[in-house]
């Protein structure tokens, strides 16, 4: 007995140490760091308010006052505010924005945002020391928002090292550094609240999102991660007021690094193409194809003359790209733009069922971007009384109806000649005049041919069927539609 209580006691005493520590464990946690002065006196001599200038016109600005007698006294108070000119005045005005920017190099190469300085006649940087210089564009790139300037003080400058945006995590806390409504200097702190965000103003949308105050003129600012390292450029809020919120996005600064070196290097960007139109899985695509989740990027056409002709198939449901999952459909582009120009990559996918390993050299993204979703196609009036599985009613493509609907003689396939109101095919958009190529993943040339593979697919239990569709210029989709009960 004596050696139980012992044993118990030293239990407890263990036991009660481990708490005392977890307790002073969170306690420490729970205050945060000490203090964010070290990194805003290391940092901040790096960060610059940018001031732009544009000429833009004045037609059409303001409202017309009212017509008053000279005699009124409302009249000065109206040529006060407005001073008499034409109102469609075709002169132009200026207009003033602010942003912010970082040094990245000591002999005077900055980052900052694409819509910072778009369209600007003259861009000047200030320092926080109150040096103020204008500043040159070295390179632009509005599809990701990013752009570079180069400046001379005569000196060599404090700057800022580029971390791993990978390696910040949500909870982890985070800094951000700008020109808040002109208030140079400021500082911000908070959390890394999300991660990969997509707030659709981009094709590479891959967002950082925190809850450090970002505001007006915080574009192009730098977000440090607590060891000074950049690891996100401030670009955008969400806001009705043009306040923060608390929801503020960061551009990840490893997709913004191969962008800024390739516009310090060459003026330009120079991104990898695959040479494909691509969709979204849905849940009724990924149904009629038989996989488990809506992972991958649809190809619903291969461009002519392109890196993927004659290799990709229409159809493919790509799920890796150089190793790289494809976790949805606007990962892909991203991925092959960040994929250097000549690059031999393995492209696997999914093509009828099957899985194929496929060998791509890369070609480069010229300023048409190819990677396009599909939109649904505009409404047309539909009859009624088409009644069918499908919930439409095709018939063979004879020269009368490919003259009817101004069919490309490029397309082949059975044309939608009616579509049953207020069935699946009518709510997912199939109108008159849309060309069935395939029905799951199977050419179609006749009646018969769709009626054959719809049927045996219903007599085995499938609910969904996978159509191909083209518009009558020949613009491709795929549409997956439930049958009907």
């Amino acid at each position: 007995m004596p050696i139980l209580k012992a044993s118990m006691c030293s239990c407890l005493r263990i036991s009660l140490a481990l708490v005392l520590v977890l307790a002073s464990a969170m306690a420490t946690f729970a205050r945060g760091p000490v203090s964010f002065a070290p990194l805003a006196a290391e940092l901040q001599g790096a960060v610059v308010n940018i001031s732009t200038t544009h000429l833009i016109s004045s037609n059409g600005r303001g409202f017309p006052f009212p017509n008053v007698p000279e005699s009124s006294p409302l009249r000065e108070f109206f040529d006060k505010l407005q001073p008499k000119q034409p109102l469609e005045s075709e002169e132009p005005i200026e207009s003033r924005s602010l942003g912010s920017g970082f040094v990245i190099d000591p002999d005077g190469v900055i980052v900052t945002n694409f819509h910072v300085i778009e369209g600007a006649t003259e861009i000047f940087v200030a320092f926080t020391d109150g040096t103020r210089v204008e500043a040159k564009v070295i390179g632009a790139d509005e599809k990701t928002d990013l752009a570079v300037l180069r400046v001379d003080v005569g000196r060599k400058l404090n700057f800022v090292e580029m971390g791993d945006s990978d390696k910040a995590l949500v909870g982890d806390w985070v800094v951000a550094i700008g020109n808040p409504f002109g208030l140079g200097g400021s500082l911000s702190a908070g959390i890394v609240s999300a991660r990969n965000r997509d707030i659709r103003s981009g094709p590479y949308d891959n967002f950082i999102q925190t809850d450090a105050a970002i505001n007006q003129g915080n574009s192009g600012g730098p977000l440090f991660n607590m060891d000074g390292e950049v690891v996100g450029i401030n670009t955008a809020i969400i806001s009705q007021s043009g306040g923060s919120l608390g929801i503020g996005f960061s551009i990840p600064i490893n997709l913004a690094k191969p962008v800024i070196n390739q516009l310090i290097e060459f003026g330009e960007t120079r991104r990898g193409w695959l040479g494909v139109e691509i969709q979204d899985v849905n849940d009724d695509i990924a149904s009629s194809l038989g996989r488990p989740d809506n992972a991958g990027a649809l190809v619903s056409t291969v461009v002519p003359g392109s890196p993927s002709e004659g290799v990709v198939e229409e159809g493919d449901l790509i799920l890796t790209f150089d190793g790289r999952p494809v976790t949805k459909m606007r990962d892909l582009p991203r991925i092959v733009a960040e994929t250097a120009v000549g690059k031999e990559v393995v492209v696997g996918v999914l093509r009828r069922g099957k899985d194929v390993k496929l060998n791509i050299t890369l070609g480069r993204l010229e300023p048409v971007d190819l990677f396009a979703e599909i939109e649904d196609l505009p409404p047309e009036e539909i009859p009624a009384n088409a009644d069918s599985l499908l919930g439409l009613t095709v018939s063979v493509l004879s020269d009368e109806l490919r003259a009817q609907f101004a069919i490309s003689g490029r397309i082949d396939g059975v044309v939608v000649t009616e579509v049953e109101p207020g069935s699946d095919a009518d709510d997912k958009g199939i109108r008159i005049g849309h060309t069935v190529v395939e029905v799951n993943q199977q050419t179609v040339f006749s009646v018969k041919d769709v009626e054959t593979i719809v049927g045996t697919a219903a007599e085995t239990g499938r609910e969904v069927i996978l159509l191909k569709l083209a518009d009558p210029t020949g613009s491709r989709r795929f549409v997956a539609v439930r049958l009907n009960k």
